[in-house]
């Protein structure tokens, strides 16, 4: 079997499966397991998978850069949000990621609404800009400018002065063995900071991030509490992380 003849093979096996075994795909076709550990890495490096221990996993479109990721899913996106902006209570203290799922979140907050938020994204400290019922703290660091947040050694120290009731995370992959994770490492320190100084963690998941992986690990689902997802995503997709104990709640439209 030729290279490419592999490879459409194993994106073949990706999309029905979920996931590629190297030791099972090279029994099936008869090369060793080598030659399928090169074709992953070749693969990986076109963004068309994610390797892991033992195989690959999907990639995830959230990889994309923070002006195309706009344009991913915008309907469920502004859903999610809202169902996450009715979930902030007045006088709490929140934690709110960076990303285009987030800026839902935060247009869709009550008018109303007196709380503080605090947040490493000037683009979502922007938004609240004509918000004056709600403080906002914007955490400094080096502008990571592919998802316009703010990360490094001086971000993480500010978010340890920190204890909020809830953290809202973006997140670039969920993945029931996997965990969450993003595509930098810097920003996955950040997000695995935040998680650790609230009281909560609640993951917004549009539907290109569920069973996909990333290169960095933020944490696994033992430290989230729940996830929103798109009320229209299928038990099938959403049951392996309702049996490992994260609480679910569907945005609808």
């Amino acid at each position: 079997m030729l290279t490419s003849q592999r490879k459409h093979y194993l994106m073949e096996v990706l999309r029905r499966d979920g996931q590629i075994v190297a030791t099972r795909i090279s029994s099936e076709l008869g090369v060793s397991e080598d030659t399928i550990r090169r074709d992953l890495r070749e693969m990986a490096k076109e963004g068309l998978l994610q390797r892991v221990h033992g195989g690959a996993l999907p990639a995830s479109a959230a990889l994309a850069d923070f002006a195309a990721r706009q344009h991913i899913a915008p309907g469920d996106k502004a859903a999610i949000g809202r169902a996450a902006a009715a979930m902030v209570q007045p006088g709490q203290v929140v934690c709110v990621d960076g990303g285009t799922t987030c800026t839902q979140l935060v247009r869709a907050l009550p008018r109303t609404l007196r709380a503080t938020v605090v947040t490493h994204s000037p683009s979502i400290a922007m938004e609240l800009m004509e918000r004056p019922e709600i403080e906002v703290i914007l955490l400094g660091g080096r502008l990571f400018r592919h998802s316009a947040v703010a990360v490094g050694a001086a971000t993480v120290e500010a978010i340890a002065q920190i204890r909020a009731d809830t953290y809202f995370m973006g997140v670039t992959s969920v993945h029931p063995d996997e965990g969450l994770s993003t595509g930098d490492y810097e920003e996955a320190c950040v997000k695995r900071a935040l998680c650790r100084a609230a009281a909560e963690t609640i993951v917004l998941a549009s539907p290109e991030k569920l069973a996909t992986a990333s290169p960095y690990r933020v944490v696994g689902l033992s430290e989230i509490s729940g996830m929103v997802v798109a009320g229209d995503t299928g038990e099938e997709m959403v049951r392996p992380y309702r049996e490992r104990g994260v609480a679910l709640t569907f945005a609808t439209p």
